[in-house]
């Protein structure tokens, strides 16, 4: 390994760890020439994963692509950037651990689609659009119907109803008691 200062290639390894990700070694070194310290990291060598798109043009695999949509998807949401990290870390998982070389981008499409629907469903409404390619509002109907009738989907639409209805309650309570009062009054 050169030393990226003085381009010596005598060094020394310092310390070595593997990596937050596990998948590489991060080596720190000192250049016994110029005694000058970097960081190396070693990687198993892979065969990139090609990306095939709809209309069959192949691309590398790149998972800040993913990262990208997820973030526009996302915007201003309360999804932290850590949560969609780890959903394109759990996605790049499961693409090299079920391709070998070529992964098409519906499969990745729809990975994306079922990771969102967990953690929010506006971004994956948001993500699904741009996706699927909505013509009209009736294809969002229809993509936003199942979740409406999923449980959680009930639940949250319950509670919304279930908050108006206790504040218009809460308002009727108030009145009635205020108008008991009056009555006593007289």
């Amino acid at each position: 390994m050169k030393c990226p200062f003085c381009k010596a290639d005598n060094n020394r390894v310092i310390d070595s760890r593997a990596s937050a990700d596990g998948f590489a070694i991060r080596r720190r070194r000192e250049c016994l020439g110029c005694e000058r310290r970097y960081t190396t990291y070693e990687r198993i060598e892979e065969s990139p994963i090609r990306v095939v798109k709809k209309d069959g043009v192949r691309e590398p695999f790149e998972r800040r692509k993913i990262l990208s949509g997820l973030m526009k998807a996302c915007e201003k949401r309360a999804v932290s950037i850590d949560v969609m990290d780890d959903i394109v870390t759990r996605i790049e998982h499961q693409i090299t651990e079920q391709f070998d070389r070529e992964v098409p981008s519906k499969f990745i499409g729809r990975l994306v689609m079922r990771e969102l629907r967990k953690v929010d469903q506006v971004a994956y409404v948001r993500f699904a659009s741009v996706y699927r390619d909505f013509k009209d509002i009736s294809e969002f109907v229809d993509e936003i119907q199942p979740m409406l009738r999923s449980p959680a989907g009930k639940a949250s639409a319950g509670a919304k109803k279930t908050g108006a209805a206790a504040k218009g309650g809460a308002a009727k309570g108030a009145a009635a008691k205020g108008g008991a009062r009056k009555k006593s009054r007289s």
